[in-house]
């Protein structure tokens, strides 16, 4: 499993478009082969700023399944018009034995 972790800001007064925009973006991820989950959570001191986290079942599965994909154009459509600046994606993976809950 790669976790895909995505800070977003979005541009001042833009939060609840663009938090109506992600309501609707959120289809077209979840439907994605080898997307596990998805976990969008909203900054509460500085509220233009977002996380996105992503559960993948592979940096494949992200990377080419989804951003080479027809629908990764509908997502970009309906939500990269937010973003200032463009956010810088990172992938991670689990750090062996260090599981925690």
């Amino acid at each position: 499993m790669i976790l895909e972790v995505a800070p977003l800001r979005v541009r001042a007064g833009q939060a609840e478009e663009f938090q109506a925009a992600f309501l609707e973006a959120q289809h077209i991820i979840s439907a994605m082969p080898g997307c596990l989950s998805h976990e969008p959570g909203r900054c509460l001191e500085h509220p233009n700023e977002y996380i996105l986290l992503v559960r993948w079942a592979s940096l494949q599965a992200h990377e080419a399944g989804f951003r080479q994909s027809p629908r990764y154009q509908e997502w970009k459509w309906l939500l990269h018009h937010f973003y200032q600046p463009f956010p810088a994606v990172s992938h991670y993976a689990s750090v062996p034995g260090a599981a925690g809950g």
